[in-house]
């Protein structure tokens, strides 16, 4: 709805040469066929009719923009309501078909997330796989297209980007004076420090560490960088773009001593871009993410790593069978993933538990707890531990989301928020048939996703369609012009007051986040000590932790490393305030139905509702025989307004999350500077001295309560923003909808066989619908009737 949104928020404007230009050519149907070819025939047949739906409704409005062009192209003057029409044709002829559903595979070294990828893709080994090692270094996204050959596209940092890590790599390394003793022994396993110079020397060459930031400017790098920063390869086979690909997203050893030229570059590569052709697994539109667990120490691409994970719809946390039980890092992940939920996009989180293959069954056996029936075989043994995770699990993870989440949101009704599944197996069936792998039924999870929102978006696009057909018709109705407006008046009065009720019902949503601050705030003050604390000490003291505090400090307060979990001193301090801020915050921003009156979007529901029932009321007293067409239109374009406030609404919901650590960060930017300036001997205490000192002196100062500040304004500055976008849409609405003689109008071309067949249109889109739930009863009382699959004995049952 980003288009629309954005034009509703303007005035209309004069018609420039853009406007005349010819809109988007289709899809040819041969192309559009091809998008199918992932799905079961059932499902094809319904996003058939969709596509079908969609292309007839271009083609309508094509037909209509390019009528209204010719009756206005010689024209000194534009009227007002033209260009609207214009304008708003145009947007819809060039809104793209579907916005992309991205699928974050979210999770920590060595998990099995470029396997799964593979497995889910049907290619063994075109991400790179290595057991417990490092293997992806960066984001990659892998998509399939309507191309012919496999692509991939490596994005690389830019100068600008490079030289600010360069000289956070370069001011890392640097030391005014030589330590000596336990500290040197500390410098020598810094991890932090073995990135930088492993960074530097594939960068430059051997000796590199030791120059300055000035002179490493200077020097030549060993591998060739492309001027457009973008390198492109292409291969007609997987896996010849899989030995073109390796060099660039495999994780490079340190002491590697290759000469390749793709190497060299690989401290440049900021996001992988591959694209598979006509994939009969993965249908257009869909895009899976690998992204690596903890961010980046560079700011780029540690900004990147955070609206990757934002803007995914469906985050699944990846955890391999040995590791799925807890740990730190596994509770980091589930943490993040949740957060964006609260920030971002997502609005589906599942945990899949890999390698599930793995087990030693005697071991198994001895402390096996569960059932009487006795374990046959090694396949009977990994089904019932699946089974038992997925119980367990399930539990865990929907008593976390609750504590985290409204708990009316939809995920928490969802059946399934654990898959089991097993990458090797699913290539060599060995031990499980194909079913018990469950990456089938992560492909079917893929393509619900994306047939329920074509549907969505189709049913949006007919219906705002058929809107603006319905004012275009009406324009060239004489009567409208001899018509009385009286009831104009009342309607924009009606509008006013329900504005100012409208700014009412969101202050009184928005004052449900202020006693959770509070609260947070007091509970930050009380553990902020323990829970800095915690993060400045390390088991083994400071040995292999001074220069990763100084990279904590480089980047006021966040440190992300390859290999070590994510340190982020401002997010750990303020967590207390997150902690009862986010019920409340998610349920402002939950979408649905709910009555309490806590979220937003239902009071916009209720403000559009009212809107459409007084025109319909007005229109049934004042008679509205010749301006039926009028009505209509502004019913449906009242919801094409207030639809786009969403697309909003969920931009600005970041910040307002993100603003309690991004104002902690701010306040406590001096002490990281400071400290980031210590050397030498004891330099680690010094450091975490003067942080300490730093964040007392700032909490004696009241930070926390400048957090909750921060927050309830870009609270007020959302609810402003929304009441602006409401007033100047609907003013300009209405304007243009009364036709008072004013030049508003002019007669245009005669458009009344393209309204008849949107009407048509419109009126599919239930015969669609009805067609799609037919379908899919057949399909389920079909496999209901078909025989088992149950694996072949000899094979699975050794």
């Amino acid at each position: 709805m980003a288009e629309t949104e954005d034009f509703l928020g303007q005035e209309p404007h004069p018609v420039d040469d853009d406007l005349l230009k010819e809109p988007m050519k289709k899809r040819r149907r041969s192309d559009r066929d091809q998008r199918f070819r992932a799905f079961p025939s059932v499902e094809q047949s319904a996003l058939k009719e969709y596509e079908r739906l969609e292309s007839r409704t271009r083609r309508v409005l094509s037909n209509t923009y390019q009528k209204l062009i010719q009756s206005v192209f010689l024209d000194d003057s534009i009227p007002n309501g033209v260009k609207y029409l214009i304008n708003r044709l145009l947007a819809l002829i060039e809104k793209p078909s579907l916005d992309p559903i991205y699928i974050g595979l979210f999770g920590s070294t060595g998990a099995g997330k470029s396997s799964l990828i593979n497995a889910i893709i049907q290619q063994d080994m075109l991400l790179p796989v290595s057991g417990e090692s490092i293997c992806t270094s960066c984001i990659v996204q892998v998509s399939s297209g309507c191309c012919e050959q496999y692509e991939a596209k490596i994005h690389l940092l830019s100068d600008q980007e490079w030289k600010e890590e360069l000289k956070n790599l370069t001011r890392l390394l640097h030391r005014a004076e030589e330590p000596s003793g336990e500290e040197e022994d500390a410098w020598g396993r810094d991890d932090a420090v073995e990135e930088a110079v492993w960074k530097l020397q594939l960068f430059y060459g051997n000796g590199a560490e030791g120059k300055n930031y000035e002179e490493l400017l200077r020097a030549k790098p060993k591998g060739k960088i492309p001027a457009s920063r973008v390198i492109t390869l292409k291969a007609e086979e997987a896996g010849e773009l899989s030995v073109k690909l390796d060099p660039y997203i495999r994780t490079q050893r340190r002491g590697w001593d290759g000469e390749s030229a793709e190497t060299h570059i690989w401290p440049l590569i900021k996001l992988v871009e591959v694209t598979l052709p006509k994939s009969e697994l993965i249908p257009e539109g869909v895009v899976l993410v690998d992204i690596p667990g903890t961010g980046d120490f560079n700011s780029k691409r540690d900004e990147m790593w955070k609206k990757t994970i934002d803007k995914c719809s469906v985050i699944w946390v990846i955890s391999d069978i040995e590791r799925v039980s807890g740990g730190r890092a596994h509770e980091d992940l589930l943490n993040e993933s949740i957060k964006a939920c609260q920030r971002g996009f997502c609005r589906d989180v599942a945990l899949v538990v890999t390698k599930t293959d793995k087990l030693h069954l005697p071991e198994y056996l001895r402390e096996r707890k569960v059932g009487n029936q006795a374990i046959q075989s090694q396949r009977e043994a990994v089904l019932e531990r699946n089974t038992m995770i997925k119980l367990q699990r399930n539990k865990m993870l929907k008593e976390k989301l609750k504590s985290k989440l409204p708990a009316d949101l939809k995920i928490l009704e969802a059946s399934e928020l654990v898959y089991t599944v097993s990458a090797q197996e699913y290539w060599q069936q060995g031990l499980l048939a194909e079913e018990e792998t469950e990456i089938p039924k992560l492909r079917e999870y893929i393509r619900r996703r994306l047939l329920d929102k074509k549907r969505r978006m189709v049913t949006t696009y007919v219906t705002e369609a058929f809107g603006l057909l319905l004012l275009t018709d009406s324009f060239n109705c004489a009567e409208n012009l001899q018509n009385e407006y009286s009831h104009m008046s009342v309607l924009r009065r009606f509008v006013e007051e329900k504005i100012q009720l409208l700014e009412r019902s969101i202050d009184q949503c928005f004052a449900h986040i202020e006693r959770p601050l509070q609260e947070g705030v007091r509970d930050a003050r009380t553990a902020y000590r323990r829970l800095l604390g915690a993060c400045l000490v390390r088991s083994k003291g400071n040995q292999g932790f001074h220069q990763t505090l100084k990279a904590v400090c480089l980047k006021n307060g966040i440190y992300a490393s390859r290999t070590l979990a994510r340190i982020d001193l401002n997010e750990a301090i303020t967590q207390p305030i997150y902690d009862r801020v986010d019920p409340v915050f998610g349920g402002i921003f939950r979408s649905g139905k709910p009555t309490d009156g806590l979220a937003l979007m239902p009071h916009i529901d209720a403000f559009k509702h009212s809107l459409q029932e007084k025109m319909t009321e007005i229109g049934i007293r004042n008679g509205w025989k010749y301006d039926s067409y009028k009505r209509s239109f502004l019913i449906q374009e009242i919801s094409a307004i207030l639809g786009g406030l969403e697309g909003h609404i969920l931009r600005k919901r970041r910040r307002i999350y993100e603003s309690l650590t991004t104002s902690v960060q701010s306040d406590l930017k001096p002490c990281y500077e400071e400290a980031a300036q210590i050397t030498g001997k004891k330099a680690c205490e010094r450091m975490k001295d003067v942080i300490r000192r730093g964040v007392d002196r700032q909490v004696a100062e009241g930070m926390f309560e400048r957090a909750q500040q921060r927050m309830q304004h870009q609270f007020q500055q959302l609810k402003n923003g929304i009441t602006e976008k409401v007033k100047g849409s609907i003013a300009t609405m209405l304007t243009l909808a009364s036709s008072q003689g004013d030049g508003l109008y002019k007669e245009l071309a005669d458009v009344k066989s393209e309204y008849k067949e949107m009407e048509k249109l419109h009126r599919s889109l239930r015969e669609v619908a009805e067609n799609a739930v037919l379908r899919r009863g057949m399909q389920d009382f079909l496999l209901r009737m078909s025989p088992s699959k149950a694996p072949p004995p000899s094979r699975f049952n050794s």
